[in-house]
């Protein structure tokens, strides 16, 4: 059976649901204080004071860290900006950022020391908690503007306002235009891992060990910050527990690094669920949509504005703007495009990277813009899509193009749903397309290495988060080398074993690292190819190598057989390193065009109680362009995963605040994800498979693109069930309700 296409089972999979898996938390260094982390009941506060005497004087507690511990500016950090303090300086700017730190023997003693440190501070009653505070004329502003460089907006609270478009949108005719507002939720993560740090002092360097996704991104944020080289900072990465972008950007690494220097050895802080929901979340928006279209449906312009409400701090928030703004007219062919995009600081959680990066914001606005011009014009919300999509190799956006048969995605998911069949009462359907643009740029190198037994080992820096990247790599590994899957071993998650890589997110790792990983394999081959023709007098040249197998003009040999016969009686292995780089295009305002595309098709039934405002999804159905399913089973569950998780902020999920901007729905009870109870009664996910995408074998990255447009596709169906449209997520029977009783009340 050929390892490509099959499904085997996953790498690390048994010891995931056995509990077996070693996370970080299950690491224990000899000789490791505890920290704990102390925060205000509040989210904006002047810092006057901290005395941590008494704190000090629990049995075990080392030490107590606050500003004044650290150096004087205070050492700040971040993927764009460096604008995030190691532990709060004077100010605190959201609700959870801690002020000071204890460092104990156990953790009983930091989290008792934790509650006898006296901060005397000052609540500051005019924080900015909404997109309308942070703009409006008087505003306070979120960060101070010295921090903010030459930036034209450091006296605001806009980070950056991102132009992208092309075309005069005054310029076109229109038979219809439509225009709307809609607003999506801060949500969190839930990883069911929480975020997880540790630190230990080497030598004349630095161990860290975290939860992080980009594991190369922590090495070179800490060796800045500490003044050391590269090869004095090691960073452990052991598979993340879920990560789903919330695990890409460092968060207390620094902090226990400062703290593990001080006291001389290992520190751990090992987040709780309450409070991992305080430091990390997904931005909210607010976006405006405005379009024109013929009276056959034909986009004549598009217009949109979004304002994305980051946090404190900006993270990688900023780059989530620009890249989701500047495809955030999706696929569809538009003659004239204006995009406006802001990233907007507020008195809350820092956000970052989520799953979508941005795009089931603005796809939540623009579908439903869509379904109102459609029924205005009376065409069919399939129908009006289907006439603007993309063609295969057209281009879309300027110096971008359709990398697949789009069409046949959408037709495949309206199939699936029964798109034109009768509904019964108090149901409806929806559905909506999506586009994500992959990586810009990246780098990403492997070492594989051929073993004279004939099994093999793969060594890469992508983080495992429960995409199944070490399964994928082994198979590409043994398509290559004929090497069987249980004798291989992927090794990931040391900075000091395994080559670079640039990032694990945008879903590019079976492309990016995948292509490296195939093209150490391809090196391997190479080499054993040499070894042939010398062991039996054959041209170079004439020897093919075909999964595994090396096919001379007269007679084949696995790939094994040739290097141990060439390597005996000595032994050895065979070692190939690849790569697969794709360099910054500076004119571009991405700073590159998109790797490949994430391109889904979703539709959704629904059926609501009229009574309560219940939503239940009858069927979901989500069809992905995924090029080549590598591994088909396990892209079928990263889109199962993915609908599942947008149908939680469809439906539910989203952080409520109280007037002092503290978070009043932390943790698994209050805050309210989808359980088995609340998932479709049929959920349905399909590929479509036409190996046109650039990685190994055809394939493109998978597992965001069943969540980019959940939203509006259950929106819609929602919408056609009551009659009622709802502009603001997420779609809760008290919401629905209301909306019913609105309609009824004709208000």
């Amino acid at each position: 059976m050929n390892a490509v296409g099959s499904s085997p089972r996953r790498g690390g999979g048994y010891g995931r649901v056995t509990g077996h898996q070693e996370y970080l938390a299950d690491i224990k260094l000899p000789d490791a204080l505890h920290v704990k982390l102390v925060t205000l009941e509040c989210a904006r506060a002047r810092i006057n004071a901290i005395d941590s005497t008494e704190a000090e004087q629990v049995p075990g507690v080392h030490f107590v860290m606050t500003a004044a511990d650290l150096p004087d500016p205070m050492p700040r950090f971040g993927p764009q900006f460096q604008d995030r303090p190691v532990i709060a300086v004077g100010e605190t700017k959201y609700h959870g950022e801690p002020v000071a730190a204890v460092a104990a023997e156990t953790k009983d003693a930091a989290e008792e020391a934790a509650l006898l440190v006296k901060v005397d501070y000052t609540k500051l009653e005019d924080g900015i908690f909404s997109v309308a505070d942070a703009l409006a004329p008087d505003a306070v502003l979120v960060q101070d503007p010295a921090l903010r460089g030459a930036s034209s907006f450091a006296q605001t609270n806009i980070i950056d306002e991102k132009h992208f478009g092309w075309g005069d949108i005054d310029d076109q005719e229109a038979h219809l235009v439509v225009e709307d507002s809609f607003q999506f939720p801060m949500v969190t993560h839930f990883a069911i891992e929480p975020h997880g740090f540790m630190a230990a002092p080497d030598g004349d360097g630095i161990e860290v060990w975290s939860t992080i996704q980009h594991p190369y991104l922590l090495q070179k944020i800490m060796a800045k910050m500490l003044d050391l080289p590269l090869s004095k900072v090691r960073v452990h990465a052991p598979d993340p527990g879920g990560g789903f972008g919330g695990k890409q950007i460092p968060k207390f690494e620094p902090l226990v690094a400062f703290m593990a220097l001080r006291a001389g050895r290992p520190v751990r802080l090992v987040l709780s669920l309450d409070e991992t929901f305080q430091q990390v979340r997904r931005s909210s928006a607010e976006i405006r949509v405005r379009a024109g279209f013929t009276a056959e449906g034909v986009f004549t312009f598009m217009d949109i504005e979004t304002n994305f409400l980051v946090g404190a701090y900006v993270d990688i928030a900023d780059r989530v703007v620009s890249k989701s703004s500047y495809s955030g007219a999706g696929p569809y062919r538009i003659p004239a495009v204006k995009i406006i995009g802001r990233t907007i600081l507020s008195h809350t959680t820092p956000s970052t990277a989520f799953r979508g990066f941005g795009i089931p914001q603005i796809g939540w606005a623009r579908e439903s813009l869509i379904d109102e011009a459609a029924l205005q014009l009376g065409i069919d919300r399939l129908q009006i899509r289907l006439l603007n999509l993309a063609r295969y190799k057209e281009p879309f956006i300027p110096s971008e193009e359709a990398d697949g048969d789009w069409e046949q995605t959408v037709r495949t998911a309206a199939k699936r749903i029964g798109w034109g069949d009768p509904l019964p009462p108090n149901r409806g359907r929806g559905i909506a397309v999506g586009l994500k643009s992959g990586p810009t740029t990246g780098l990403s190198y492997s070492t594989v290495r051929l073993l004279y037994d004939g099994s093999a080992m793969v060594y890469a820096g992508t983080s495992d988060m429960g995409q199944g990247a070490r399964t994928i790599f082994a198979q590409i590994t043994a398509e290559e080398l004929g090497v069987p899957l249980d004798d291989i071993t992927v090794v990931m998650g040391d900075t000091s074993v395994v080559p670079y890589d640039q990032q694990t997110s945008a879903s590019r790792s079976s492309v990016l690292m995948g292509t490296a990983v195939q093209r150490a394999c391809f090196e391997i081959q190479g080499k054993v190819r040499a070894m042939a023709a010398k062991l039996y007098n054959v041209d170079e040249g004439d020897i093919k190598v075909d999964q595994g197998r090396l096919l001379l003009p007269d007679r084949e040999f696995s790939v094994v057989d040739v290097m141990q016969e060439a390597l005996a009686p000595l032994g050895g292995e065979v070692i190939g390193n690849g790569e697969m780089r794709k360099d910054k295009e500076p004119d571009h305002p991405l700073g590159g065009t998109a790797a490949f595309f994430e391109f889904n098709c979703t539709a959704s039934e629904v059926e609501v109680d009229m009574e309560t405002g219940h939503v239940t999804l009858v069927k979901h159905v989500t069809v992905g362009d995924v090029g080549k399913a590598l591994n088909p089973l396990q892209v079928t569950m990263q889109d199962d995963g993915a609908a599942i998780m947008g149908l939680g902020h469809t439906l539910m999920e989203h952080y409520i605040f109280d007037n002092e901007g503290r978070v009043r729905n932390i943790g698994a009870i209050d805050y309210r994800i989808l359980t088995s109870m609340d998932l479709p009664l049929d959920l349905h996910s399909e590929s479509v498979e036409n190996a046109d995408g650039p990685g190994p074998y055809g394939i493109k990255g998978v597992s965001e693109g069943s969540l980019l447009v959940t939203a509006p596709a259950v929106g819609a169906a929602v919408r056609e069930a009551t009659g009622k449209i709802i502009r603001d997520l997420p779609l809760t029977p008290q919401r629905v309700w209301e909306a019913l009783q609105e309609d009824e009340n004709g208000s």
